[in-house]
Formats: C-alpha cells, sequence, structure tokens
C-alpha cells in the first residue's frame, strides 16, 4: 500500500502487516479512517485491513468471513473476489459468490456481510436473486452504493454474471448478465433484470485458467443511477469457426455498460432474512482466484 497527501503527485509506502491479498479495495469512511476489505486466496477466507490515519498504517489482519464457494462449470475463469463499497454514513458493504445457502455446494448466489468500523463485521446474509433451490449459478458480483444514502435507506445496486442451468458444460452453458437494487440498505432486493447474454463460453477468451470476462466487475452511482461496467461478448464473425480461439478473425469481448443508467426499484422488494447456511463454509477446500499469474 501506498498513500498521497498531494492530490497523487508524490506517494509514500504504508506501513502493513505481512499478509497474502487478492482483490484489496480501500474504502474511506466520513472520518478519514480507510478500511480495505481482502480476499486471502488460498486460505479461502475475507478479512479487512483498517487505518486511522489516512493510509500511513494499517492494523490486521480482522476476520470477515470464511468462504464457501462452488467451481463455475464450462472452465470459467471465476472465484470468489469481494467487491466493496461504502454508503454516505460510511458503512462498508462487501458481497462475493459463495454457495453456503445451497444443499451440497452445487452453485452459487451473492452474498454480503456490512460493518461501521472494518473491524466487527455482521452475519453473512443472501441477496435473494430467485431462490436457495432453483437451477441458476450466481458469481462475479459488482457491487455500488450510492453515496448520497445511508443506513436503512442506503440506495445498493449489483451487476453480476449468472448461468440460468447451473449444471452445463462449456459447449451448452449460456451466460447472463444480471442487474438487482436495492432501496434499504441492503435488507430487501427487487427481482432480477437481465442486461447481457445470453453468450456461449467459446465466445470468450481464454487464458490458463480458463474462459475469461474479467476477474473484476464493477457498478457505480452517478445522479442517482446506476452503471454496471461488464463485459460482453459477441459470436466470432468466422465462416471458419464459432470459437474465438480458433476463428479468424477471433475474439470480440468489449467492456459494456447501460450508458442511460438504471434507477432504484419502485416496486416490491423481496428479503431473504429467513434463509439459513446449509453448507458450513470451513468444511469446503479453498476456492482462489490468481489474476496475477495466469494470461
Amino acid at each position: 500500500m501506498y498513500y498521497s497527501t498531494d492530490g497523487g503527485l508524490t506517494w509514500t509506502a504504508s506501513v502493513v502487516p505481512r499478509a497474502g491479498v487478492l482483490g484489496g479495495q480501500p474504502l474511506v469512511q466520513p472520518s478519514g479512517r480507510v478500511v480495505m476489505p481482502i480476499d486471502t486466496g488460498n486460505e479461502g477466507s475475507l478479512e479487512s485491513f483498517v487505518s486511522v490515519n489516512g493510509g500511513v498504517s494499517f492494523t490486521g489482519p480482522n476476520p470477515l468471513a470464511t468462504i464457501a464457494s462452488h467451481a463455475v462449470t464450462g472452465s470459467l475463469r471465476s472465484g470468489p473476489l469481494p467487491s466493496a463499497e461504502i454508503d454516505g454514513a460510511g458503512k462498508v458493504y462487501v458481497v462475493w459468490q459463495d454457495c453456503r445457502f445451497r444443499s451440497g455446494c452445487t452453485s452459487n448466489d451473492i452474498v454480503m456481510s456490512t460493518s461501521m468500523d472494518g473491524v466487527t463485521w455482521s452475519a453473512v446474509t443472501r441477496v435473494p436473486i430467485g431462490t436457495t433451490s432453483d437451477t441458476q449459478d450466481h458469481f462475479i458480483p459488482g457491487l455500488a452504493v450510492d453515496k448520497s444514502t445511508q443506513g436503512a435507506t442506503a440506495h445498493l445496486a449489483l451487476t453480476y454474471y449468472f448461468y440460468p442451468q447451473a449444471r452445463c458444460a462449456r459447449s451448452t452453458c449460456q451466460l447472463d448478465v444480471g442487474f438487482v437494487s436495492s432501496k434499504t440498505g441492503g435488507a430487501t432486493w427487487s427481482a432480477a433484470t437481465q442486461l447481457a447474454g445470453p453468450m456461449s463460453l467459446t465466445w470468450l477468451p481464454n487464458t490458463t485458467q480458463g474462459r475469461m470476462v474479467g476477474d473484476y466487475i464493477s457498478t457505480s452511482y452517478a445522479n442517482g443511477l446506476a452503471h454496471g461496467l461488464f463485459a460482453a461478448a459477441t459470436k466470432p464473425t468466422s465462416t471458419t469457426s464459432q470459437d474465438c480461439v480458433t476463428a479468424t478473425p477471433n475474439c470480440h469481448e468489449a467492456l459494456t455498460t447501460n450508458a442511460t443508467g438504471l434507477s432504484i426499484s419502485t416496486g416490491n422488494e423481496v428479503s431473504s432474512a429467513g434463509d439459513r447456511a446449509i453448507v458450513n463454509p470451513n468444511s469446503q477446500p479453498p476456492v482462489s482466484a490468481s489474476p496475477i499469474t495466469a494470461r
């Protein structure tokens, strides 16, 4: 970690604990306190680090949650990297893909934990996209929080990828992009909207860890409207192959956003308050996404 006190012209190394980190996202509370949720990688858990002096030094790690993640089928590169955001009062929201609410860990939901200080974290809750017994698999989330809102009326927006049918093969999997929102600080959520897809996995570029739409996805608020930023692929324009690895010309995958923005849902929202974890995350083999070594 490095910090700057002159708008990024010069940088100074922070004093940080020795730790293995993937996907760190530093968030600054109104008080100036910095909270950075991270994925520990092979340890199969999420932790957080905190700075109370503007990033000069950090303390931690603080346990955030253990991870139970279903390996997405079809050789799609995906892992439980966190997406983190903060509301106007400084409340931190962290989401990731996790199978603890699914019998047998057969597919993923998007789950969430929150904190006011970056040290103590809430129990993990499920974002109620469908039900815990449906056929879908949800993964690679990107969360936004409208910083003009806070607390019980905070506006949240979540963009994510999903398979309508979790049990599929590379040749049959249909990859889609979905969106849900909350006007209650994540206590309840809207019905899902499909933003892109279906895409065939053979349309995606290949890496040493499988077909890829990116390790990270983002959603941001602008003037009260949410904009998801995600990779969307189209069929190769080739008469020789429909696989972008072998087609000439080959892959057509671009970063895409919903340009007009999405407003917060005005309809009824649903809650997952009655859902209980079935899978013990501590019994699951750790799952690691390693964006550093793949190409």
